[in-house]
């Protein structure tokens, strides 16, 4: 890995994409890797549109994922596929909020740590990094469900990928 990586998180206000972002960012930092992360919550609170852009890598210079350049774009809701979709770079991996059936998990707040387990296996980032940021990142009561969804998630994307 030369260049950044370039990750885009979409979702609406509630959704934990901020959350999610979070756990990434504290991922790749665990990871050893430079990390910038900026987030556009627009109505969130509302339920409107938010957006999270985390890059990493060996150097990174700006927060901000040039338009079209996403590596990965990560949908929390369904309707924000399409508005987003222009984020992505040709060849870019869109990875759905259809991926992963969020009645199959423990908790179905925990379908963002269930999409950024699909995420994590386009990346180099080992499993125990993930592990320890989503740790670092959500209270104890919360790790059970979230490994449960994380996993979850890995397996949908490794499912595709056979």
């Amino acid at each position: 890995m030369n260049k950044p990586i370039n990750v885009v998180i979409a979702g609406l206000g509630g959704q934990g994409v901020i959350k999610a972002s979070d756990i990434l960012s504290e991922t790749a930092f665990r990871s050893g890797l430079a990390v910038k992360k900026s987030e556009i919550h627009g109505m969130s609170q509302r339920g409107g549109s938010v957006t999270s852009d985390v890059r990493f890598g060996p150097e990174v210079l700006s927060p901000m994922v040039p338009p079209g350049e996403a590596d990965f774009l990560v949908v929390l809701a369904p309707d924000q596929v399409e508005v987003n979709r222009s984020q992505l770079k040709p060849g870019g991996v869109l990875i759905a909020p259809d991926l992963v059936d969020s009645a199959k998990l423990a908790n179905r707040k925990s379908f963002n740590i269930a999409l950024l387990g699909a995420l994590s296996t386009h990346l180099d980032l080992t499993v125990e990094k993930w592990q320890e940021a989503i740790h670092a990142c959500l209270p104890e009561k919360l790790h059970a469900a979230n490994e449960q969804a994380f996993a979850a998630g890995r397996q949908a994307a490794n499912s595709l990928k056979s």
